[in-house]
């Protein structure tokens, strides 16, 4: 039978979006399917009140690499925003990530030094030398203080878990930063959108055909047989359904509230670190672009156990998927024509300018540009 296209690509999100792009100015067909009713995957943004709200969770670009900054903003010009979150436990407020005003406002220390002596005292009185799980990981990283306010309760949150029931790999490194400085990010390069991610994500699928509302497993053999190769973003397991077993990944639910009032945290992301509180964060949308609306739209995050009936968002890393993720790559190399990208289909934690470089690396394999 003849081929529609050159390249099915199942996700509209950015590793889909990227990908068609560039095949598509290399002058290949692609088709673009996705079952949400929108385009961009979870970087979607929906207007209400004149803001634009991050309906998946904040997205913040950031970047040290100049050739994906200058890619971005050849579709959409990206705003000066710099991501400087707050931490509330049990109402003080504490500036993130853990630098000299963090440590101020936890013990008044005022030189690095200070803070430094301070830190080493109680990483000395609950040193672990071989730390088993990431509550011993990560008091032998920050001590006490920093640990029990700033990231115990959130991290328990987060994934559901107790900080002792967790592996001590999650957290790598907690980089404590000896200067006053609440950029949360070290990039080069940071940003939002002006006029939010929908704008990078018609760029990037200008021209190529978009199908909404279409779900590959539904007619997934007839739709494949369009086109020589298939690019699949999906869940990694779902594609072989689950033969081999149920990856385990983390859902969230987000509460959107339209509020009358024109700012009311004043600050994009406000984390709630104490472990009573049910939400990890509110983000308030109209600080991303400096919004002056009348009303703001806040969305506090839920963090929850995934079940195949709630959207997946982050992968759970641990030994045992990690290996079952093994066995599934080993099945995806049966198929030739099949390309798998994206946190989902790689089971791999990435971020926005992550997934397009990773992209961009494909298409270039593809069209066997060196």
């Amino acid at each position: 039978m003849d081929k529609n296209y050159d390249y099915l690509i199942v996700g509209s999100g950015l590793f889909g979006a990227t990908f068609a792009h560039q095949m598509t100015k290399a002058g290949k067909k692609c088709l673009v399917i996705d079952k949400r009713e929108h385009a961009g995957g979870n970087i979607y943004c929906k207007e209400i009140e004149n803001i634009n709200v991050h309906w998946y969770g904040p997205h913040i670009f950031h970047t040290n690499d100049k050739e994906i900054w200058d890619f971005v903003n050849s579709f959409v010009e990206f705003n000066r925003f710099i991501y400087t979150p707050v931490a509330n436990y049990k109402g003080e407020l504490y500036n993130l990530p853990f630098n000299m005003n963090t440590f101020y406002q936890l013990w008044k220390t005022k030189t690095p030094e200070e803070a430094k002596a301070t830190i080493d005292k109680q990483i000395k009185a609950n040193l672990v030398k071989s730390p088993k799980n990431l509550e011993e990981q990560a008091l032998n990283f920050v001590g006490e203080d920093i640990y029990l306010k700033l990231i115990k309760g959130y991290t328990e949150k987060q994934w559901g878990r107790k900080g002792t029931e967790l592996p001590a790999f999650i957290i790598k490194r907690l980089p404590l930063r000896f200067t006053f400085d609440n950029n949360y990010f070290n990039d080069k390069y940071q940003g939002i959108p002006i006029g939010g991610y929908n704008k990078l994500t018609e760029g990037l699928l200008k021209g190529i055909e978009v199908r909404l509302g279409v779900d590959f497993f539904a007619n997934k053999q007839e739709l494949s047989k369009q086109a020589h190769k298939v690019v699949y973003t999906g869940k990694l397991d779902e594609y072989f359904n689950y033969s081999l077993g149920h990856l385990k990944y983390r859902s969230l639910e987000f509460d959107h509230q339209v509020l009358d009032t024109e700012n009311y945290q004043g600050t994009a992301a406000v984390n709630y670190t104490d472990f009573e509180t049910p939400y990890t964060r509110i983000i308030e949308h109209k600080h991303f672009e400096f919004g002056k609306q009348a009303k703001t739209v806040i969305t506090k995050e839920y963090p929850q156990e995934w079940t195949t009936n709630k959207e997946p968002y982050y992968p759970i890393n641990d030994t045992e998927n990690e290996e079952l993720a093994k066995k599934y790559k080993k099945l995806k190399e049966l198929e030739p024509n099949l390309i798998f990208g994206g946190r989902l289909a790689e089971y791999k934690y990435y971020d926005m300018h992550q997934v397009i470089g990773a992209a961009l690396h494909v298409a270039k394999n593809e069209l066997n540009v060196r």
